[in-house]
């Protein structure tokens, strides 16, 4: 007899309009079997999720839009087993349950896109990595050692293409990339700089990330002004994860041959009618600024080139990774709509089991 366990399951209640509230996101349960149905031949595995990563791309699946580069959720969608599009997904760490991959065995630890529920079954045309490094905390590779810090080291080193002694301004420095571009800038040999939203993120990025220096965008009337009085030399590259009014100002202080790498725009994520478009794009003309977006699942091939270099730096301890952990999976609807408040310290991550 196959044995079956209870799976809570994480559910889009309705597309979005605006800020997500917890409410948009429902819990239900469901009772699965602990084995992978036989029509999955070998392109499956079944796997028991321990953390679940909460990402701000995450809101864009949540509203109903038509051509980007991800679906959106599905609302009210549950099933016994995820492929796409039926609980809330995102990237997670999970250990396999059950395999007919001969790749992929009982007891692997992966980490990929996975349901935001207990356990789930995925296609392994999805993306998914063996985690091979175990002996570090496995909740990084929703962060440091996954998507987040592979973002983070393409945009930067590969979009960017840094030199020593640029000046680096990084924008929502304090969450799960941005605390990790600033480092990997200074390791680098640069100046950096970042914006956040707290006194108590800003003290962490120059006291706990070894920021250069780092202000709060909130306590800043003039952004022109802030950015000319921490960059007076003005911005060789910038991190985008904001966009707005700081993608605004930035652009007035770039330099001549500036880069700019487009991670994110979270001003923007939740507004019902788009704000007046930005003013400042001539400088792109006339101080010759290269500006490029990235997704990062373009980048997969580079996933071992990127543990290569990290996998040494967290083990002698050269770079700090901060987590915001919540526990528990009903927990995990309140902690995703924290993001977009600002409330997460660090990388946010969801405790779902321990392994």
């Amino acid at each position: 007899m196959v044995e079956e366990a209870s799976n809570k399951q994480v559910i889009l209640k309705d597309y979005v309009k605006g800020f997500p509230k917890e409410s948009d996101l429902i819990l239900k349960t469901s009772i699965v079997k602990l084995k992978i149905p036989n029509q999955c031949s070998n392109d499956a595995v079944l796997v028991k999720n321990l953390y679940l990563s909460c990402d701000p791309y995450m809101r864009g699946r949540m509203a109903k839009t038509e051509g980007s580069y991800i679906d959106s959720f599905t609302p009210g969608s549950v099933s016994k087993f995820y492929y796409y599009n039926q609980t809330i997904t995102g990237y997670g760490v999970a250990k396999i349950v059950d395999s007919s991959n001969p790749d992929l065995k009982k007891g692997d630890l992966i980490w990929g896109l996975t349901g935001w529920e207990e356990y789930s079954l995925i296609k392994l045309t999805q993306g998914l990595f063996k985690i091979q490094n175990a002996d570090l905390p496995l909740s990084y590779y929703t962060g440091i050692l996954g998507m987040p810090g592979h973002t983070a080291y393409i945009g930067f080193y590969e979009i960017c293409s840094p030199k020593k002694g640029e000046y680096v301004f990084v924008s929502a420095a304090s969450g799960a990339v941005g605390q990790l571009v600033g480092q990997f800038a200074k390791l680098f040999g640069c100046y950096v700089v970042g914006s956040a939203g707290s006194k108590d993120k800003v003290d962490l990025l120059k006291n706990k990330f070894g920021f250069d220096d780092a202000f709060n965008y909130k306590e800043e009337p003039n952004l022109d002004a802030a950015l000319k009085r921490y960059f007076p030399n003005g911005i060789d590259i910038y991190f985008e994860n904001v966009g707005g009014k700081m993608f605004d100002a930035v652009l007035l202080n770039m330099r001549v041959n500036g880069r700019i790498a487009v991670c994110g725009m979270i001003s923007q994520y939740n507004l019902e009618n788009p704000e007046e478009g930005t003013r400042n794009l001539l400088c792109l003309i006339t101080k010759r600024i290269r500006m490029e977006g990235f997704l990062v699942f373009d980048h997969y091939g580079l996933y071992p080139k990127f543990l290569e270099m990290v996998v040494p730096l967290v083990k002698q301890g050269k770079i700090t990774y901060v987590e915001d952990v919540a526990q528990g999976l009903e927990n995990a609807p309140n902690a995703l709509v924290g993001l977009f408040s600002g409330r997460n310290v660090g990388k946010q991550v969801v405790v779902v089991a321990s392994e």
